[in-house]
């Protein structure tokens, strides 16, 4: 392939058509079904595919032998899965490639700054503001995109499959139907590229190493029927907000963070301790500095490799949800009957997500604090992923393809993060070799405000995916 070439050709592609697309999709508030549960109703996932699909099928002038399907499979009540765009590329040989990415956002969140907001586009220099551009829109174009380049050059590929799914965000629930009723058409790949992950900064290609899984579900501490005066109870009814705090320390050291645990911790692999110090002397002060700190405050450690381990190799508790506790305008003296609080725990690769959620109902349930009502109610339950060792073919084409688009050598790094999909395909194509990969770089913000996609690495990374192709059909 003609790096110069390609590069000139991703660059008119972004700009012509990748771009006005995105700004389309952006204004579309296809939240994913754990936020939306009437998304068939609403229609917002569908118009969100057919406006994909779309352009997918409008690049068959480009890519020949392209097919574009919208699957849609039923569930055991009867109900309408979210869809999957399913398409394929023939390619040279008898070889497959899977291309993957998923099109279902994140809620709109608070905290948008003064003339951004989740639903309308707003590109400000290198950066494309709004909901889902970068989490994950941007990956079903510059997966034909790539696919492109290389058809443009005449650069022979194997058949290549692309599949975009509508629920990545809710923890990929309806994946596993949609793989095992396409697994005859799909058939055995060697190589799986997603797009749907970080990169530690905008100058390098970065590759995926290992994921977090994800456990998660509502808490909730009862201890009265109905509120009372505070003046009134206090001191002998118990605060429930106080329970909470009381059961939430058997699960995690409110001082350091550290998960209490032993069956969420895992045994760390010394190669991956040897990348997150390499990425952390890369990297330096950006392993932390990328955040957006209140002035004056500090990480939990100031060790930046056990920093990356942190995020990547250790599980962590966040609460993300409260209940029974009204706006601080509305608060009168009144202790409340109930407190309630939605947990995210993030597990490393290699804990069994179910048995997670078991260990912290038990942890959570057991012999509460005044004999107080306490319940933990299991929701999503999303297994890790670590990837298999990194073949010489591999290495040696991301080491190509960064320094060529970016002019820096690649970087492996585990992301704190969970996709789904990797761990099912990682099971179902275990000598399969992994690129994921992603534009979700310093303060992108991917499921906050403000979220926001890089536009040059993405324009990069296209061409960086089609130089790993077609180093792949000729290793």
């Amino acid at each position: 392939m003609n790096n110069a070439t390609a590069s000139v050709s991703s660059e008119r592609i972004w700009e012509e058509e990748i771009l006005p697309k995105l700004h389309e999709y952006i204004r579309i508030p296809n939240k994913s079904p754990a936020f939306e549960p009437d998304w068939k109703k609403k229609g917002d996932m569908d118009k969100a595919v057919r406006l994909i699909a779309g352009w997918c099928e409008s690049q068959s002038k480009h890519i020949p032998g392209l097919k574009v399907e919208v699957v849609t499979l039923k569930n055991e009540k009867g109900e309408e899965r979210t869809p999957v765009i399913y398409m394929e590329i023939p390619g040279t040989g008898d070889d497959t490639v899977v291309l993957y990415g998923h099109l279902d956002k994140q809620p709109e969140m608070t905290g948008w700054r003064a003339g951004l907001s989740p639903w309308e586009p707003v590109r400000e220099g290198d950066k494309l503001f709004g909901r889902g551009g970068a989490d994950d829109g941007y990956s079903a174009f510059a997966s034909l995109a790539a696919i492109r380049l290389l058809k443009e050059q005449g650069v022979p590929h194997a058949r290549c499959v692309v599949l975009i799914e509508a629920c990545e965000e809710s923890g990929s629930y309806d994946l596993p139907a949609y793989i095992e009723h396409l697994a005859p058409r799909i058939g055995k790949a060697s190589l799986v590229v997603c797009l749907d992950s970080g990169c530690a900064n905008y100058e390098q290609l970065w590759m995926t190493t290992s994921l977090r899984g994800l456990v998660s579900g509502n808490l909730r501490v009862d201890i009265l029927n109905e509120g009372v005066h505070s003046g009134d109870a206090s001191g002998i009814v118990p605060s429930s907000f106080r329970i909470l705090r009381q059961v939430l320390s058997r699960v995690e050291d409110e001082q350091t963070g550290r998960i209490r645990i032993d069956g969420l911790q895992v045994h760390i692999p010394q190669a991956r301790r040897e990348q997150a110090a390499a990425v952390a002397e890369v990297l330096g002060e950006e392993v932390y500095s990328k955040f957006p700190w209140v002035s004056g405050s500090r990480p939990v450690t100031v060790d930046r490799a056990e920093q990356i381990l942190n995020r990547t190799w250790r599980p962590a508790l966040s609460v993300t949800g409260v209940e029974g506790m009204p706006a601080l305008g509305s608060a009168g003296n009144v202790l409340r009957p109930y407190t309630a609080v939605k947990l995210s725990m993030r597990i490393p690769p290699r804990v069994d997500p179910k048995a997670a959620i078991q260990a912290l109902k038990q942890t959570l349930e057991a012999d509460p604090p005044y004999g107080a009502k306490v319940t933990f109610e299991g929701e999503k339950a999303s297994a890790g992923w670590d990837a298999p060792p990194l073949e010489t073919w591999l290495e040696k084409a991301t080491h190509e393809a960064s320094n060529a688009f970016f002019g820096k050598p690649f970087m492996a790094m585990g992301e704190g993060g969970t996709i789904p999909f990797m761990e099912m395909l990682g099971r179902r194509f275990p000598s399969a070799q992994f690129l994921i990969t992603g534009v979700l770089g310093p303060n992108s913000n991917a499921h906050g405000p403000n979220e926001f996609l890089h536009i040059p690495t993405g324009k990069k990374l296209t061409c960086c995916v089609a130089s790993v192709l077609s180093a792949h059909f000729s290793r």
